[in-house]
């Protein structure tokens, strides 16, 4: 598909599950992506966020929360 540039886009872009780097499919109505906003010293978010993504198949598993800690404590959103 062509914007008003002539410039080839897609309208569909594949993000990967941060946990296993899978790509997420389009069809995985079970996948969830999480933005983690950072804030300053006033307790005010900032324009910096990190997101992170998901799959159906790691919540399937039970897998989720694991996860999600693991990626926040690496990206110094948790103490360990």
């Amino acid at each position: 598909m062509e914007n008003d540039t002539g410039d080839l886009v897609d309208i569909y872009i594949p993000r990967k599950c941060s946990a296993t780097n899978r790509i997420v499919g389009a069809k995985d109505h079970a996948s969830v992506q999480i933005s983690i906003v950072d804030v300053d010293q006033n307790g005010r978010m900032t324009k910096s966020s990190k997101k992170y993504v998901l799959s159906g198949f790691v919540r399937k598993l039970g897998e989720s929360d694991d996860s999600l800690n693991r990626l926040a404590s690496t990206d110094g959103y948790m103490k360990k």
